[in-house]
């Protein structure tokens, strides 16, 4: 794979697509479409960009009649599969959003998600018509097949990455979690990973009827217990007191004693790494779910602090426990983190509790 996700257009990628569509349409143009396709802007097209750039050239030369063009592409999906032909799905969206070719639109989506995935293409027919599209939704989610199924709760994630957001579902989440019920025990893990995902888009708008959620489905099955427990992830990781108590999170604090943290070196460059030692021992009366983390608070562009936790382990304890250990620390900048001179806060975390705490100067 090239080392650019969004390289996985290359031109040798085009010219051979281009060759599959000539075989079962040979009046298609394949040299002008790789000339339309590789335009001036393409270089700096993001992957979703470059899907739609790619689906809309798609239109420009194959027939004009919708339903002809989508023949054509029918015949290709035995040999177009992968995330690459996210451009097949975009095709229906770009060309198939008149009332009239509604329900070949829907057959094409899910013809297609077999393939790649439909779960971007979907959005836009909800937000034009919500209701007759979680309709189709609703249906798609006892669909024998696991692709249909899982496009069915994807589809309608309210935060799903690289996609447009639904804030229709931001606001209201009921239709979604009537759909997400028919799904709470599916046998697929490909389906119960998007389950568990779009709960926790939603307990980022509305934690407590996600909780609420969790609370009404924990013990109906260990398929349903895996999906409520991923779900709560996000509130787990922010210690939120409802969600530590459901999971058994919960810990007294004077169960806790010794804890200390430190790192190899209290004065550290931009780029270096450094050894962060930690042990804490634990006493809890009864068995109890621990999650130890690290925190750093670091400094932002504008001299504020933002925490970020690391985990260090999650693990059920039975009677008296010391946990110690040693953990790698990189300093250096990353495309999602830039670092900034002056001192940071670490601390060692227990069930979101901070138990020690050091520091450390960055220059």
């Amino acid at each position: 794979m090239a080392d650019r996700l969004k390289d996985i257009y290359s031109t040798n990628f085009l010219i051979g697509f281009g060759n599959k569509v000539t075989r079962v349409y040979p009046g298609f143009k394949s040299a002008e479409f790789l000339t339309a396709v590789l335009d001036d802007t393409w270089e700096d097209l993001s992957v979703r960009a470059r899907s739609k750039q790619i689906a809309t050239q798609l239109g420009c030369f194959l027939p004009a009649n919708y339903e002809t063009a989508l023949e054509i592409l029918f015949q290709l999906t035995d040999t177009c599969s992968g995330f690459a032909y996210l451009f097949f799905p975009d095709f229906v969206t770009i060309y198939g959003q008149e009332e009239a070719d509604w329900e070949l639109s829907m057959l094409a989506l899910e013809t297609f998600t077999t393939a790649s995935t439909s779960e971007f293409a979907i959005r836009p027919f909800l937000l034009r018509d919500s209701k007759r599209t979680m309709d189709q939704l609703m249906s798609w989610a006892t669909h024998p097949n696991e692709h249909i199924r899982r496009l069915a709760s994807e589809g309608c994630r309210p935060r799903l990455p690289w996609a447009e957001a639904l804030p229709l579902f931001k606001d209201n989440p009921e239709p979604v979690l009537a759909l997400l019920e028919l799904l709470k025990a599916d046998p697929s893990l490909y389906v119960r990973k998007s389950v568990a995902n779009n709960l926790n888009d939603i307990s980022k708008d509305h934690p407590a009827t996600v909780l609420q959620v969790a609370a009404d489905w924990l013990g109906s099955n260990e398929q349903t217990n895996w999906i409520i427990r991923r779900a709560c992830r996000t509130m787990i990781k922010e210690a939120h007191p409802v969600a530590m108590q459901l999971f058994g999170y919960a810990v007294d604090e004077t169960a806790i004693s010794d804890a200390k943290i430190a790192p190899t070196s209290k004065i550290l460059t931009i780029g270096e790494n450094c050894d962060i030692h930690y042990t804490v021992t634990i006493c809890p009366e009864q068995t109890t779910q621990l999650r130890l983390e690290y925190g750093i608070d670091f400094i932002k562009a504008n001299g504020k602090t933002s925490r970020k936790k690391f985990l260090l382990s999650d693990k059920t304890l039975v009677g008296k426990t010391i946990l110690a250990g040693t953990r790698t620390h990189k300093w250096a900048n990353l495309t999602t983190r830039r670092h900034y001179p002056g001192k940071h806060a670490i601390v060692l975390l227990v069930n979101g509790i901070e138990v020690a705490w050091t520091e450390i100067e960055l220059h």
